[in-house]
């Protein structure tokens, strides 16, 4: 009939179903399997890459190891290549230094023909030699290797080389070096293989990493290089020319090259192998050239892309007839229901829920209606909650600024309290001090002299107590920049303040990280010695370079401290066992200089094991500029 669309029969519900869910899960199977296929090939790569670096690893440590066996056994040559050099610097005495009228031949026999005689200018060049093969051959042409003997010519010491490999002749020989003693020229010694060729043939680069080659079937094939680019382990290749310029390259720039081969379905790995040694002028470093099969790793691939196609099929299989089981009928309450929930979970509390149909889908409608409403409760207390919290942190911050307020006000009163009475109370003890000094002395020989002897004691040890405070008040109120402090007058600013005293000191030229309270540190330390020493005590200060910082030791004659004493020295308000020991501030404030300098203090005995023979207060002070401060 014209006018009327084309009308689709009527299908079951089941059958909608059915399709619907083929539709909407064979995309995921797919994805699923996709993305399985892809981290298992990552995962591949990453283990074939783990597998590879472990690989090269071992070669690395192996040809290390191997490295170290054959440096052992070129030392055991060492005595024997010095003993040698006897000969020739008598050879070159008897021809006045001149290299040219020496007869090397004749000290090459004396040495029992074993060894070759080198004698190398200042430019580097094989001036004289009973080798002729080498005679002229100029080192400037290996840069690194020329620096190394300009040092042992202007050095004074033996200096012993590796078993090397002659450039000449690629032979074997451990080499040994001796500065002339005008410095003009290197004395070089080369001891011939046939020496050692024997025992130094049983360790080998070569065999060391064979074993872990043979554990990586992608590795088709290795080849080992020194620092000259002479090959030392492995078959000749083509395209040697091209390999070798990256060796040299992988050398130069101490690092590791990757060269990849599409058409021959090969990756070229050169790692350089650092095993330069200061002590040695030749550099030991190799460069290993490892050559990968590309086609491994693709065979591997390929073979997973099937199992996953197979997977694949199987798995959709399952999932038809499943679903072909699991097709119901499933009614407008569902989509209904679905639309409600979805608004209250877009923020619409207060959307109706909807039910009809059968009694699950009641229920279900009812359980989701009482848990809206108690969502919505829950959020309304919340409000609630919030603004109480908002009230009590506005509360707490005021209360907080008050408190603040009134501390810091109660902070700077009391500070002004006690500048006034350590300034009052100074300005008595240093007046009454002054009279006691002025009576003694008037009074010189008198019984109350005795008395006022004793006033002035106790002066003292007020004025000490108020210089205490007075530091004490001072580390706590500011904490002032580290400097850069000369120790040493310091040191000698506060011996100059006891010209009566025996102080013994030998001077230093350190300057380290303090501030200008560490004079106070040495006025106790050295004054705690006079006291407890009495007037015949002798004092020595000494100071030890410990690397990155010193160590400053007080040492006296007294009558020592204790063992038992020592851990609580220098805690606050501890007094020492004696008779004359002080308030407890002295030591107490010279931990506290000592630590905030970053230093370490400690009561020991001067002489070791001996605490009656006298004290020794050591603490150690940070070098400027060692640490990173001024």
């Amino acid at each position: 009939m014209a006018g009327e669309g084309v009308r689709w029969p009527a299908l079951p519900l089941s059958v909608y179903l059915l399709l619907a869910i083929l539709l909407a899960t064979a995309p995921v199977v797919c994805l699923i399997s996709v993305v399985d296929y892809v981290g298992t090939a990552r995962e591949l790569e990453e283990n074939a890459d783990e597998f590879q670096d472990q690989t090269e690893t071992g070669i690395v440590l192996s040809m290390t190891l191997v490295d170290t066996g054959l440096n052992l056994f070129d030392n055991t040559l060492d005595r024997r290549m010095e003993g040698g050099f006897g000969p020739v610097l008598a050879e070159y005495e008897r021809a006045r230094r001149d290299p040219g009228k020496m007869d090397l031949s004749r000290v090459r026999e004396e040495l029992g023909g074993e060894m070759e005689i080198y004698i190398i200018n200042a430019s580097g060049v094989i001036e004289e030699t009973t080798y002729p093969p080498d005679l002229g051959l100029d080192f400037r042409g290996i840069p690194y290797f020329y620096d190394r003997l300009t040092e042992i010519r202007l050095g004074d010491a033996f200096v012993a080389d590796r078993v090397v490999t002659e450039i000449s002749t690629g032979k074997l020989r451990k080499y040994a070096y001796m500065p002339s003693p005008d410095h003009r020229y290197v004395f070089e010694l080369g001891l011939a293989e046939s020496g050692f060729q024997e025992d130094r043939t049983a360790l080998k680069y070569g065999d060391a990493v064979r074993k872990l080659v043979n554990l990586d079937p992608a590795i088709r094939e290795i080849r080992i290089f020194d620092c000259l680019g002479t090959r030392i382990s492995g078959e000749a290749r083509p395209d040697d020319d091209r390999r070798l310029e990256m060796v040299r390259q992988a050398y130069r720039e101490k690092t590791t090259l990757e060269v990849e081969n599409a058409t021959a379905d090969e990756l070229v790995r050169y790692i350089f192998v650092d095993m330069a040694d200061s002590s040695s002028p030749s550099d030991m470093s190799l460069v290993v050239e490892l050559t990968y099969s590309t086609t491994v790793a693709e065979t591997k691939l390929a073979g997973m892309l099937g199992q996953h196609m197979n997977v694949l099929l199987i798995a959709i299989l399952c999932i038809g007839s499943l679903s072909v089981l699991a097709a119901h009928s499933l009614t407008r309450p569902i989509r209904t229901l679905v639309e409600d929930v979805d608004a209250v979970a877009r923020g619409d509390l207060d959307r109706p829920i909807r039910v009809g149909g059968d009694e699950e889908f009641v229920q279900l409608g009812e359980s989701i209606s009482s848990m809206v409403g108690s969502l919505k409760e829950t959020m309304q207390r919340l409000r609630e909650s919030e603004k109480e919290i908002i009230r009590h942190s506005h509360t707490l911050e005021e209360q907080v600024r008050e408190r603040t307020a009134d501390l810091e006000e109660s902070n700077r009163m009391t500070t002004l309290f006690l500048d006034i009475m350590g300034h009052d109370i100074s300005n008595a003890n240093n007046a009454a001090n002054l009279y006691a000094e002025l009576l003694l002395a008037d009074l010189e020989g008198e019984p109350e002299a005795e008395y006022l002897q004793k006033a002035k004691i106790g002066l003292a040890k007020s004025i000490e107590i108020v210089r205490n405070v007075n530091t004490i008040q001072h580390i706590q109120g500011c904490v002032q920049p580290l400097l850069a402090i000369d120790l040493d007058g310091a040191i000698r600013r506060e011996i100059e303040h006891s010209p009566d005293s025996r102080i013994t000191y030998a001077g230093t030229t350190a300057t380290v990280l303090a501030d200008n309270l560490l004079p106070e540190v040495f006025a106790n330390l050295i004054g705690n010695a006079k006291k407890f020493g009495g007037p015949a005590v002798e004092i020595t200060v000494r100071v030890e370079d410990r690397g990155d910082e010193v160590e400053v030791s007080i040492e006296d004659t007294g009558p020592g401290i204790p063992d038992a004493v020592k851990p609580h020295l220098f805690e606050r308000l501890t007094r020492g066992p004696h008779r004359a020991a002080g308030t407890g501030l002295g030591l107490y404030i010279c931990r506290v200089l000592v630590e905030r300098y970053g230093g370490r203090i400690r009561a020991d005995d001067r002489i070791p094991g001996s605490p009656e023979s006298g004290a020794a207060i050591r603490f150690t002070l940070r070098k400027a500029g060692s640490g990173g401060s001024p």
